[in-house]
């Protein structure tokens, strides 16, 4: 049976892989600062941000699995403000759980990936924000750009020694972390609309969307794919902006 470590998996598209995970048959252990609500997954409370923490999340996969066969990265937080409004508090957290959380993860991840068997696979959650900057969302940006830049580092330095790395850059999903932001706005419900409006296939995405992507990337079809980000956005961001 495969194994699979998913970070914050108690909410939102974290969960979602989750549970597509446990239903493809795959033992799951989830780490995060909550506990979620998932049936036949463990559970370690983790915060990413600490290295010897993501070591352990890793160490504890293997003592109960016997291997680990992929790490989702899925952690993140966000701040709503410009560069000029940021503090340094607020950046630090930003960049301490989206970056530094990733780094350790994927630093425990491939330590021992690359000493086992078969080695594995790292799917890293981006956001389309790295590449097509969200307005007043200035260091979650830019966290995301360097998340999808260490994965194709990664995917470089190590994939002789077995470990495929990958990242996922969902567009606007339907979940809190997008409410948060439209909640934001003066009219929360004619800027839902408008956002839906924007996207070609008519909608916003489901954590269930993403979630089958990543479940593709660790399984065995997608066994020549590595340093690439896959975009899941519904063409929001394929389009010109003048149009």
């Amino acid at each position: 049976m495969s194994s699979v470590v998913v970070t914050g998996a108690s909410s939102g598209i974290g969960e979602a892989i989750a549970r597509r995970f446990l239903a493809d048959g795959w033992s799951v252990l989830t780490g995060s600062r909550s506990t979620p609500d998932l049936d036949n997954a463990e559970w370690l409370r983790t915060d990413v941000a600490h290295p010897a923490q993501a070591d352990a999340l890793v160490a504890a996969a293997v003592e109960q699995f016997g291997s680990l066969d992929a790490v989702v990265n899925n952690a993140g937080v966000q701040v709503d403000k410009t560069v000029a409004d940021t503090t340094d508090e607020e950046f630090d957290h930003v960049m301490d759980v989206n970056v530094r959380g990733v780094f350790n993860m994927c630093r425990a991840g491939v330590r021992q990936m690359a000493g086992q068997p078969g080695g594995g696979v790292i799917i890293n959650i981006a956001s389309v924000a790295a590449t097509h900057a969200d307005a007043g969302m200035a260091v979650y940006n830019a966290s995301k750009g360097a998340v999808e830049a260490l994965t194709r580092a990664i995917a470089v330095d190590h994939g002789h020694q077995g470990v495929r790395c990958v990242a996922v850059s969902p567009g606007w999903i339907a979940t809190a972390l997008a409410d948060a932001v439209f909640d934001l706005q003066a009219d929360p419900a004619a800027a839902r609309s408008e956002a839906i409006g924007r996207h070609p296939v008519g909608r916003l995405g489901t954590p269930d969307d993403v979630a089958e992507v990543v479940a593709w990337l660790a399984g065995p079809a997608a066994g020549f794919i590595s340093g690439s980000v896959f975009t899941v956005d519904g063409g929001l961001t394929a389009q010109s902006p003048i149009g």
